[in-house]
């Protein structure tokens, strides 16, 4: 017991006195995982959205294959983009491995299928007749999109909330493809994996606190938002 009291102790002394590797860790964390985000979100609602209202060949397919896509590994996920953005891969000639941009486009090709499959679950759950009657009333097809999705808008949002706390929390793309550089691109969870692994319990601590008040404040967003 005094051994988790005194790394409690120590791990709210790193915090209050902003310690710099703490706060770097913080930081490039939060960065990449907002950037991951609003990337995924461009494409994955969208995504979700044509799904959901349109009708062409293989649907059932094209959402079994999202259903599978959102518990792919994110080690898998890690070794393909590595593959690519590696000196040997197509887009090596870039630069961009062991870097905040290679962490970015990893996380979010994980984060794409759990905002589109979010967002297909939150317009086949809303009414079927809100299409019809906005075409009905007068609006343009784009029109009546639009109001489809003001009235889902809690689930795109939780959509997005549910892809910003799957990349936020994730370990294997940030340490394959940023490499766990100190300053850099080391993010909360590769500290705490490396620092807990060095017996610096109270700095894993430490992270781990924040990173699950991170967590708590953007759901505390979010049901503030609802509320309203």
């Amino acid at each position: 017991m005094d051994f988790i009291r005194e790394s409690f102790q120590t791990s709210l002394t790193l915090i209050l006195a902003l310690d710099r590797d703490v706060v770097s860790a913080v930081w490039t964390s939060v960065s990449v995982a907002v950037w991951s985000i609003i990337l995924a979100s461009l494409i994955g609602i969208p995504l979700g959205l044509t799904i959901a209202i349109g009708n062409f060949p293989l649907k059932r397919w094209v959402i079994t294959s999202l259903n599978t896509l959102m518990a792919m590994p994110t080690v898998v996920i890690g070794l393909v983009v590595y593959g690519i953005i590696s000196r040997q891969g197509p887009l090596g000639g870039f630069g961009l491995l062991f870097t905040p941009s290679a962490m970015i486009v990893g996380q979010t090709v994980l984060a794409i299928p759990i905002v589109a499959n979010y967002t297909l679950s939150s317009i086949k759950g809303a009414d079927q007749r809100i299409l019809p009657t906005a075409l009905t009333l007068g609006a343009s097809p784009l029109q009546s999109v639009f109001q489809l999705i003001r009235e889902v808008r809690f689930g795109i949002m939780a959509a997005v909330i549910a892809g910003f706390g799957r990349v936020i929390s994730e370990v294997g793309v940030a340490m394959m493809l940023g490499g766990n550089i100190q300053g850099y691109t080391r993010t909360m969870t590769t500290a705490i994996a490396l620092e807990t692994s060095k017996g610096e319990f109270a700095f894993g601590l430490a992270l781990g606190g924040i990173l699950m008040t991170v967590a708590l404040m953007v759901n505390l967003i979010l049901n503030f938002m609802q509320q309203r």
